[in-house]
Order: structure tokens, then C-alpha cells, then sequence
């Protein structure tokens, strides 16, 4: 298999740490007797999904590089109800990673990393 590329190792990590400390930060939230309140389930699962993109991205799945552009655009619209610091933050990383995910290099590892159908 083709070397991982190092902007594909970085961009993983990213997502890991920022899944980790949002999990981390977001659990103190929670209220085990009201757990629906304040939609912070839906918090900790988006959390826990940037983990996971992050771990199949360093496995070279493509799915999961897909699912992390749609993380990142979901953030873009999310931060719209916020300021418009917000949104050019969040539109400046999916730019950024979708740049780098979708250099040669990296779809030619996410592009080896899939098994081949039957």
C-alpha cells in the first residue's frame, strides 16, 4: 500500500483532538437524569463522529474523508446562527481540508486503501 501522506496524518490528528476535547469539554453537560436537555446527546455523537473520521481517515477509508467534508459543512451552517467570525473559520477549514484530502497524493491513498469489488 502507498505511503499515508503527511497532510492526511495531520488532518486526522485534527479531527481526533478536536473530537477528544469537544467530548471531554461537552460531557460536564450532561445530566444523566435529563440527558435530552439542551441537545447535548447530539453534541457528544458529533464529537464522537469526528473521532471516528479521524481514526478511518489515518486507515485510509474514503467514506470517512467524505464524512468529515460533511462534519465541516455541517459546522459552517451551524456557525451562521453565530457570528460571521464563526462561519469564516468553519469555511476556511472545510476549504483547507477538502484542499488537502483531495490532493493526488491523498485520493491516491484513500483510493488504495479501498478494496477493490468483487
Amino acid at each position: 500500500m502507498n505511503k499515508r501522506p503527511f497532510s492526511v496524518v495531520v488532518l486526522s490528528l485534527l479531527m481526533i483532538v478536536a473530537g477528544a476535547f469537544g467530548l471531554v469539554y461537552h460531557i460536564r453537560e450532561l445530566n444523566l437524569q435529563h440527558p435530552f436537555q439542551k441537545d447535548v446527546l447530539w453534541v457528544l455523537l458529533l464529537r464522537l463522529l469526528a473521532i471516528v473520521c479521524g481514526v478511518f481517515m489515518l486507515r485510509g477509508s474514503n467514506w470517512a474523508r467524505w464524512l468529515t467534508l460533511g462534519w465541516l459543512a455541517y459546522h459552517v451552517v451551524l456557525s451562521m446562527f453565530h457570528s460571521v467570525g464563526e462561519v469564516a473559520a468553519h469555511a476556511i477549514l472545510l476549504a483547507v481540508f477538502a484542499f488537502f484530502l483531495f490532493r493526488p497524493r491523498a485520493a491516491q491513498y484513500f483510493r488504495q486503501a479501498t478494496p477493490e469489488a468483487g
